[in-house]
């Protein structure tokens, strides 16, 4: 049995790769080909954290994410997990790894998927409320599916540091950042809704993909108002997202517009949001990849 660590899976995980898996993913989820239950999970007592179970099988592969989620870490990640895969067709376990870091990038591999189907070809600017993990990961993983020629960044702790590094714009509030933006991203820590309906211009795609537990928020009212929603899995989001509940109701999954029974963007003024709760298929598939390219770089050896 294999064991990776974050640096193995560094080395294994690219994002070029990661997007397609993850269409291929969703897709088997809507479509039948994937079996996940419900996350299971467990409020940490007197910690304020999370501990999520993950099990899942999705295009042939078997495996669990042990996930902790601590939201008031300080200088320590907020997500630590460990994913196990093993053999579907015997049970026998294949390989034990770092799960922190694929969260981080299937994360923002589905938004990419995301902003392929229901952003406009022309989209060619792109604001982000974050700037933690999930800010660099997204602005690395939207590059790839939209030409974006303006960026700006909004954070209430580490904007300015965040833009420097990335050559992006710091913007000056969060209504500065979106406003008139084609795409946005929202990755907050905020329990509180950080994006305002009458910010949006018509057109614009949102991902969202903080806020995990039924009672925070991302979004106003007037946002959810204005948005069609999309997301992974029906009913994880329904249960797990405090955006999902406000909204009351869903247009579609993303594997539903991957296999063409429900439509993506018809209109170029319509405003999507794509809602992300993250789920077991994901990093079961995206812990595939990272498996079969180390046994192939085991093999070349």
């Amino acid at each position: 049995m294999k064991f990776l660590d974050e640096h193995a899976v560094r080395r294994f995980l690219h994002m070029d790769a990661l997007i397609p898996a993850m269409e291929e993913a969703l897709h088997a989820l809507s479509s039948g080909g994937a079996v996940q239950p419900l996350r299971n999970v467990l409020s940490v007592p007197g910690q304020g954290g999370f501990f999520f179970t993950m099990p899942a099988s999705v295009s042939g592969q078997l495996g669990a994410k042990l996930v902790t989620f601590y939201p008031e870490n300080k200088g320590v990640h907020t997500h630590h997990a460990l994913i196990m895969l093993f053999r579907q067709e015997t049970g026998e376990p294949l390989a034990v790894m770092d799960g922190r870091l694929i969260t981080e990038m299937r994360t923002a591999a589905v938004s990419a998927v995301a902003t392929r189907l229901l952003a406009r070809k022309d989209a060619r600017s792109l604001a982000i409320l974050g700037s933690g993990v999930q800010a660099r990961s997204h602005l690395e993983a939207l590059r790839l599916v939209r030409p974006f020629e303006q960026v700006s960044v909004w954070s209430p702790n580490h904007g300015e540091a965040f833009a420097r590094e990335h050559g992006v714009r710091a913007a000056a509030s969060a209504e500065d950042a979106v406003l008139g933006a084609d795409v946005i991203v929202v990755a907050t820590t905020s329990r509180t809704p950080v994006l305002q309906g009458s910010w949006l211009s018509p057109g614009v795609h949102i991902n969202t993909v903080g806020a995990p537990r039924p009672d925070w928020r991302e979004l106003d009212d007037e946002a959810l108002g204005r948005c069609r929603l999309y997301v992974e899995a029906r009913e994880a989001a329904s249960r797990e997202s405090g955006d999902v509940i406000a909204a009351g109701h869903i247009f579609a999954e993303l594997g539903e517009v991957i296999d063409g029974s429900r439509p993506g963007r018809q209109h170029a003024d319509d405003i999507t949001l794509f809602k992300s709760v993250g789920v077991a298929v994901e990093d079961i598939a995206a812990a595939g990849l990272v498996y079969r390219a180390s046994m192939d770089a085991a093999q070349a050896q």
